[in-house]
């Protein structure tokens, strides 16, 4: 299998990998899960073990929220198959790191990943099923999956009870930007407010001051 599963944010992606991987699991063979940074792979690590906890099934994460001590340990048992499921960055790309027997791979968010490290891939992924998740696919994989190369899933559907998202383009009006916060406020919602220039990110932090004379304090700005 080389399978590329293009949906968007939240519309069940993870729900496919757990799935895919409980399944390789149950037939005997290892699942590696590769994932652009720290932070997600300690995300799909805690969902992972969430999730498969009540099964025999062993999930490890290996980046750098792991001391040396603990990679160590983990790369073992890992040779030794003794683990299921590791997931981790580009560090699961190393030469130290070894799979008693490897069944599937499963990549996320491929379009993040350097020249290198999908050099690498290559080599892994050499009889291997392989899935690979994505909200925003670059040319060349979505060029490989229309031409018949790679296998094609799009979920299309969002879950039940899933808020849609509304985008609204327009010139900058401080009275509407005003009127959408205090919307958003009222709710007792969060406003990220982005800027594409930080040259000039000051002057849209007094006009937000000026609007919101009230909440000076609670106006951080991230340059």
């Amino acid at each position: 299998m080389d399978r590329l599963v293009c949906g968007d944010v939240g519309f069940g992606k993870t729900e496919v990998a757990v799935r895919a991987a409980f399944k390789a699991v149950q037939d005997g063979k290892q699942v590696g899960i590769l994932v652009p940074t720290t932070i997600l792979a300690e995300q799909h690590y805690n969902t992972f073990k969430d999730r498969l906890t009540q099964f025999p099934v062993r999930v490890a994460a290996l980046s750098r929220f792991q001391t040396k001590k603990e990679q160590t340990e983990i790369i073992k048992l890992l040779e030794q198959g003794q683990l299921d499921v590791i997931i981790g960055t580009h560090r699961i790309l190393s030469k130290d790191i070894k799979f008693k027997d490897l069944g599937l791979l499963i990549i996320d968010e491929e379009h993040r990943f350097g020249v290198a490290s999908k050099e690498k891939l290559r080599q892994v992924k050499v009889n291997v099923d392989t899935l690979t998740l994505t909200a925003t696919p670059i040319p060349r994989t979505l060029n490989l999956s229309l031409l018949g190369a790679r296998d094609l899933s799009i979920i299309a559907t969002p879950p039940p009870n899933r808020q849609p998202i509304y985008t609204n383009v327009s010139t900058f009006d401080a009275l509407k930007i005003r009127e959408w916060i205090m919307n958003e406020l009222k709710r007792n919602g969060q406003v990220y407010l982005v800027h594409d220039r930080v040259q000039s990110i000051d002057k849209l932090l007094i006009i937000s001051e000026d609007m919101f004379p009230k909440l000076k304090s609670l106006l951080p700005m991230v340059r």
